[in-house]
């Protein structure tokens, strides 16, 4: 048995396990050996389409059968995927075509306005895989890309394995996932096979995964926790129970109880939203073995409120970042001890607190955070500078130390407290905002001077986002207006929940705007 490489979870799934269900999203269920051969053929369709051996393919599609389906299709043809998220924008999407170089992209018909809009400058890309087809016409203005219609590609392709001659192995990249930048840009996080292959067996391992568990995702799989909800339940071949979003909270949790879940994996937002929710109580959660979170801290009231709601589950608190997967949980019999902390490290894995020196500090002493293991990504796609300073030269040849620039600390027994992240990124949503990138697109409004971004604590959202805006002389604008411009160019997760005027902004000595006085 292989596993070597990302899609040899779903090969060797397939092989054990054919006709188990493998995913249950709407009213579509799949089994193993049906997303295993619809995996082929676009593997194959892919290779007849000129795609390469480390060859970047986005993948622009809601939570979805497709989704899963490109992004082992993907892999299968040697291939590096890249999930965006389905609400992004042009102009982000913009920014990736060009930074990633993506020869193919696949998305949804009704994407096509924002595609149009993102072809601009994107002399790499190839071809366009519509799931459906756009109810415009195909007149985009970009010579050069072939466009194809989902079920008429794979009509032409034989339904047969795809032979290993594509020469992967596990030092290859899998997958690129972009994330917000300090800069305001998005940047790539690279992830090689074993990368991904490790950190899906450490995890596994914690969670005590088997094949009966059935794992309800709301999370979308543009989202690392999302993905690793799929890569992971193929390892070992279980079930993913797959919905859009957790935009309709009872509907979700019908479904959970319905399909018998064993795990559930949320976010702090999800958790304040379900503790606000009315009549759990008449649920039989008789089936749901654990739940998970990470993307943000757990308040402590709420971890105490999950386990009064849910007093058979396992409740994991754990901590990660995107270019280690995952760094620590707490064990679910440490909660009542420790709920403040986030665990120990994975298994297989080493974490150090460090001074400004890179000396480790002592039990108790706040330092910056340093992993290490075979989880530590590759670095940043096109962004050397930016990889150098947080991909550090380890212990032994070839190996990488992550600086996460995150402020921790530890106690005697060594289990991790978060303390504060050097940057000022903020955590709304499950999701890693940078300030950067709203304050550059509130900027673009017309009557706007100046504008500054923070992040304040919020009882739903873990942060909230606040703009503060200074408008041009003479000019006025509601929060309505600043709201809608957000709105229309910004994904939701983004758009501000505040929004103050101020006649000025206060300054530091060097003249950078003072977001500690805000």
């Amino acid at each position: 048995m292989n596993l070597f490489l990302v899609q040899d979870f779903l090969e060797n799934s397939a092989a054990r396990l054919p006709n188990k269900t493998a995913l249950v999203c709407g009213d579509q269920r799949l089994t193993y050996q049906q997303i295993n051969d619809s995996a082929n053929r676009l593997g194959a369709a892919l290779v007849d389409m000129g795609i390469g051996r480390q060859d970047r393919v986005i993948i622009f599609l809601d939570n979805s059968p497709e989704c899963v389906i490109s992004l082992f299709g993907v892999l299968k043809a040697g291939a590096i995927f890249v999930i965006l998220n389905p609400t992004m924008k042009s102009k982000k999407l913009n920014h990736i075509l060009k930074d990633s170089g993506a020869r193919a992209i696949i998305t949804h018909g009704n994407k096509f306005k924002i595609i149009n809009e993102a072809l601009n400058k994107t002399p790499d890309l190839r071809h366009i895989i519509w799931i459906e087809k756009p109810t415009s016409p195909f007149n985009i203005d970009a010579s050069g890309i072939a466009q194809n219609v989902w079920g008429d590609l794979f009509s032409r392709v034989e339904d047969s394995p795809i032979a290993r001659s594509t020469g992967g192995i596990d030092v290859d990249l899998a997958t690129i996932i972009y994330t917000s930048g300090s800069t305001g840009e998005p940047k790539g996080v690279m992830s090689a096979h074993y990368n991904m292959v490790a950190a899906a067996r450490s995890i596994t391992q914690y969670l005590e995964n088997v094949e009966d568990d059935i794992i309800l995702n709301a999370l979308p799989l543009s989202f690392d926790y999302g993905l690793y909800q799929i890569l992971m339940a193929y390892y070992f071949g279980g079930t993913v129970v797959l919905e859009k979003s957790f935009a309709f909270p009872y509907k979700i949790i019908e479904k959970l109880v319905f399909e018998r879940a064993t795990g559930f994996p949320i976010v702090p937002t999800m958790a304040a939203i379900l503790l606000q929710m009315e009549s759990l109580s008449r649920f039989d959660f008789g089936s749901l073995r654990y739940i998970t979170n990470t993307a943000a801290y757990l308040p402590v009231v709420h971890i105490r409120k999950l386990q009064t709601l849910f007093p058979q589950v396992k409740l994991y608190s754990m901590y990660g970042l995107t270019e280690c997967k995952r760094v620590s949980l707490l064990p679910p019999d440490q909660l009542d001890r420790r709920p403040d902390s986030v665990g120990i490290p994975i298994p297989n894995e080493e974490v150090f607190i460090v001074d400004e020196n890179g000396r480790e500090v002592r039990a108790g002493e706040v330092g910056e955070l340093v992993v290490r293991g075979l989880n530590v990504m590759q670095g940043y796609w096109n962004d050397p500078e930016g990889t150098s300073r947080t991909f550090r030269p380890g212990r032994y040849r070839g190996e990488a130390l992550l600086h996460t620039g995150d402020l921790f600390k530890k106690d005697d027994e060594g289990f991790l407290y978060f303390v504060a992240r050097k940057d000022d990124m903020i955590k709304t949503k499950g999701e890693r905002v940078s300030p950067k990138e709203i304050e550059n697109a509130l900027c673009e409004i017309k009557d706007v001077a100046e504008a500054a971004v923070v992040g304040v604590p919020d009882e739903i959202f873990g942060q909230a986002i606040k703009a503060f805006i200074v408008c041009r002389d003479g000019k006025e604008m509601s929060e309505e207006q600043v709201k809608k411009f957000c709105t229309d160019n910004l994904e939701p997760f983004m758009v501000p929940k505040y929004v103050e005027f101020r006649k000025s902004l206060p300054k530091s000595s060097h003249g950078k705007v003072d977001k500690k006085a805000l």
